[in-house]
This record gives structure tokens, sequence and C-alpha cells, in this order.
């Protein structure tokens, strides 16, 4: 009987429970096992099958490129998505505007918009109102899994050091400011910010 490529890549994640396992050892396993097992036949995209079982939630997601199974946390933890209700609500709550570049639907028409989740699924984010924002699909493509906090921090510090290039003391001065506020309250302190 033929072992499915999604069994295999399961069987090693539970052979190895408890540790955490980057893509490439997985991948270069099952893709060895896979041709062993059939004879020669070739694993299709062994990545998309790991991606896959961390959003039907039987990984968890360590860092990026990371993975790890746990038995008593397979299945438990939830990930939600947005209801086409929802979306609705959130798109009229944010007038149609991207929340990141201020992309604006009425004079792009055409543009691609799509609702994010702030506090990504990933990191337990939940399908509720507030958790959502509009984000054309440039900037949810630049996002993709980051916090907004994060997001927001790395920006600051790019427009800092520019501002400190260009010696333009005011936009220096507001990230100067905003910087701070990241660090009084010990907001993603692992992103450095050298002053």
């Amino acid at each position: 009987m033929k072992i499915s490529q999604n069994d295999l890549v399961k069987a090693y994640f539970m052979e190895n429970e408890g540790r955490d396992i980057a893509h490439p050892e997985v991948v270069d396993y099952v893709t060895a096992e896979y041709q062993r097992l059939t004879n020669g036949e070739k694993f299709r995209d062994p990545d998309r099958a790991i991606r896959k079982l961390a959003q039907e939630v039987f990984l968890i997601k360590v860092s990026k490129g990371v993975y790890r199974y746990e038995q008593d946390l397979a299945h438990k933890r939830s990930l939600e998505n947005f209801t086409s209700i929802q979306k609705k609500e959130i798109f009229e709550k944010d007038g149609y505007v991207c929340a990141k570049c201020g992309k604006d639907k009425k004079y792009y028409p055409n543009a691609e918009f799509h609702i994010d989740h702030i506090v990504p699924k990933d990191d337990g984010g939940k399908a509720v109102i507030e958790n959502g924002q509009v984000l054309c699909s440039r900037c949810n493509f630049i996002k993709t899994n980051t916090k907004q906090t994060s997001t927001g921090k790395k920006m600051f510090i790019n427009l800092y050091e520019l501002a400190k290039k260009e010696d333009n003391k005011e936009v220096l001065n507001f990230c100067e400011d905003l910087l701070n506020v990241f660090e009084k309250h010990n907001v993603n302190g692992h992103i450095e910010w050298n002053k």
C-alpha cells in the first residue's frame, strides 16, 4: 500500500515529538524516504505539506521554517478565519483604505484589498473585528506573518536612519519620540535601535 506524502511528513514529526525541526531536515528525509517507498516517485512540494500541517494546527510553528509536534497540543489551538460578514464590516470600518500605505479603494478601484489579522492567527490572533484591518495586496504580502508592532518599529528605525542621513531634524525627532515609546513599554525589545 502506497503511503501518502502528507502521512509521511506527519510520521516524521510524530517520531521526533517535542523536537524543533527545521524545514531542510524534514524535506531531505521525506523526499528520500518517499522515493525509496515508491520505487523512485518524486515527492511534490514537501514545503507545502509542512506548512499545511501547521495551518491545520497539527504542528506548532516555532519560528520561520522551524516546526514542532506535540501530541498534547496538536489540534487544540484554534486558528480563526474572518467570516464574509466580518470582512464586510472591517472594510466598512476602515473605509476601504489600506492601514499601512493609505491606498484608497475609491482612487484605486482595480487594486486588490485584503482583510488582515493584526495579531497573526499563528500567534493566537482571533477573528474579531478589533483584530482586523484592511491592507492592499502589496502591504499584505510585505507584512506576511509579522506582528503589527514589529513591522511598525522596523519602519520607524528605517525612517530614523534615512532622516539621520538627510539631516532632517523634524523627522528625526518624530521617529526618536516614537521609538522611545517602543522602548518605554518594552515592545519588540528584540529589535535593536541604535541611537
